[in-house]
């Protein structure tokens, strides 16, 4: 039996946030879940169906993720690794990609996994499982978008290589000045307002899709027949070339993985825009369903044709640097391909947009949690645009930080941005394991949200397999491509992803759990001293601890 409720004397406080945010009746919907998690609605919902689904599939930006990944699949396993591992890979992303949309559906807040870590364990775990997820999260987000951005300056001026025949040399302080002039300008338009957003967003789907499509029409149609490989060579042990320098066939057949799994990652990025997305516990499970479904299947037609119309192995990356520029300039020519690679590296900049959006938010969200030490500073929304301009520079300045050492050195940067996958791939299953660990214990109920694989087989078998699979992939990360091992050829991966585990878990017993005790509610009612419940201020308060936490639809 649930104890009296108390008197809600700030209700109409909380009420009047949402009332001044939401505009239909969806709006209303989706806000009062909002305020049943826990938090007073701060953006405005224009985020449709349609722009919902392109920010998950540009997220993962498919022909240009491909693009900058290409080289490792194809000159370590060789051809038949970048075929095979790839629906290998694909297939298994879908299974943590239902296991995160289950999660989101369940907890649509901007703090996405983040939040939701922290309400699937016990409340005395949830400040450390809190404080962990959202560093690797964040962290991982941030390096993304810094990794991806630097790489979509390294694809502009490979395209001026090619332009030029070959003579042109590329400097560190060239690939720096545009990376952060870039990151400039996607600070600037992310301080656009949340419906400005949702409008640019919606078309970035019809550019990714339609110019990878392109790209595969193009090059079987400017490919003569018989200069296009043998199905021995796409798919079979013709396909299989080791080119590690030292490791066994099988290891290198498996790096084909590295491409997959850094194009298919970040999928927790459509869960950071759910309060600015209608009808936000449908919405945005679906798009990251859709979008890990569209881009596996797209993504293993475009790699199948990559490899079939490739030509000579010993030929590529060629002068660019870029297998997949040297394919598309050896089959189209020239013109055709530097026009058609316009829209993949349009395709990065929309991938760069839409990751610097999903990052602001984490860092609003874990700001106004007060797990950054800025006294909840990032965690304010901007009155003019009603999007967090505070964060947006934050995400903005820091990134170009990690750029900044390709000046002193390419090894330290690559080493830097080698931790992306593996951090965000860390941070999505450890909620969706300890929302298995702990399904029978009583400070811990998980509501399923609209999308729900359910407590039978199905929903089990894609939990475990995800999260198998993710420590299975984590190794291969951390591996080094090529032996002999070097300061150079060094992988980083792991050290620095441990070393950021660790850094943040000793902060937090130095000082983090001082100002950090789990994500907290900032609906006045429940911050009352007053009136809130026991608990309310160490954790935020669930729909299920408090029967306070209902709000009635305004």
């Amino acid at each position: 039996m649930s104890p009296p409720r108390p008197p809600l004397p700030d209700k109409k406080d909380a009420q009047a946030d949402t009332r001044s945010i939401g505009s239909s009746s969806d709006d209303s919907g989706d806000d009062n879940k909002l305020l049943e998690i826990g938090y007073v609605p701060s953006f405005k919902r224009e985020f449709s169906n349609m722009a919902t689904i392109s920010f998950a599939f540009s997220i993962m930006g498919l022909c240009s993720s491909v693009a900058t990944t290409f080289n490792s699949p194809l000159l370590l396993g060789g051809p038949a690794s970048v075929t095979w591992c790839w629906i290998l890979g694909a297939t298994m992303c879908f299974t943590l990609g239902a296991s995160i949309a289950e999660i989101v559906s369940a907890f649509p807040t901007c703090g996405g996994l983040y939040t939701a870590s922290a309400q699937l364990v016990p409340k005395k775990h949830r400040p450390i499982v809190g404080w962990v997820v959202g560093w690797l999260n964040i962290l991982g987000q941030i390096l993304g978008l810094s990794s991806t951005e630097f790489g979509l300056a390294n694809m502009i001026w490979a395209a001026v290589v090619v332009g030029k025949d070959g003579d042109f040399t590329v400097t560190a302080g060239k690939t720096v000045g545009l990376f952060a002039g870039l990151l400039i300008l996607h600070g600037i338009l992310n301080c656009l307002a949340t419906r400005q957003l949702a409008r640019l967003t919606t078309g970035f789907v019809f550019i990714n899709i339609g110019a990878t499509l392109i790209i595969i029409i193009v090059l079987l149609a400017t490919t003569p027949r018989s200069e296009m490989h043998p199905a021995a060579y796409v798919f079979g042990s013709q396909g299989i070339v080791n080119q590690t320098g030292g490791w066994n066939t099988g290891i290198a057949f498996l790096f084909g993985l590295l491409s997959v799994q850094w194009t298919m990652t970040d999928y927790d990025a459509t869960a950071h825009i759910s309060e600015e997305v209608k009808r936000a516990a449908y919405a945005a499970p679906s798009a990251i369903f859709i979008a890990v479904i569209g881009t596996g299947l797209i993504g293993w037609l475009l790699n199948i044709v990559l490899v079939l119309c490739s030509g000579p192995l010993e030929n590529l990356p060629g002068p660019s640097g870029s297998a997949f520029l040297e394919i598309m300039t050896l089959r189209m020519g020239k013109p055709g391909a530097l026009f058609l690679w316009a829209f993949v590296c349009m395709t990065a900049f929309f991938v760069c947009q839409t990751a610097l959006q999903a990052a602001s938010r984490t860092v609003y969200a874990f700001s106004r949690d007060k797990g950054l030490p800025d006294g909840g500073y990032f965690g304010h929304v901007s009155t003019w645009t009603q999007t967090p301009l505070r964060a947006i520079w934050f995400v903005t300045l820091i990134g170009i930080l990690p750029g900044l050492l390709d000046l002193a050195s390419a090894i330290a940067v690559n080493a830097i941005f080698a931790m992306t996958a593996m951090a965000l791939d860390l941070s999505y299953i450890i909620p969706i394991f300890f929302r298995r660990w702990y399904r029978n214990h009583p400070e811990v109920k998980f509501v399923p949200g609209p999308f729900y694989m359910g407590d039978g087989w199905l929903g089990w078998a894609a939990n475990v397999n995800c999260i198998l699979w993710t420590l299975f992939v984590c190794v291969i990360f951390a591996l080094p491509t090529v032996l002999p091992v070097t300061g150079a050829t060094m992988n980083y991966a792991a050290p620095i992803t441990g070393g950021v585990i660790l850094l943040s878990l000793v902060w937090y017993a130095i000082g983090g759990h001082l100002h950090y005790k789990g994500p907290q509610s900032n609906r006045p009612d429940l911050n009352n001293a007053s009136t809130a419940p026991e608990g309310a201020d160490d954790a935020l308060v669930a729909p299920h601890d408090v029967e306070k936490a209902q709000v009635p639809v305004v």
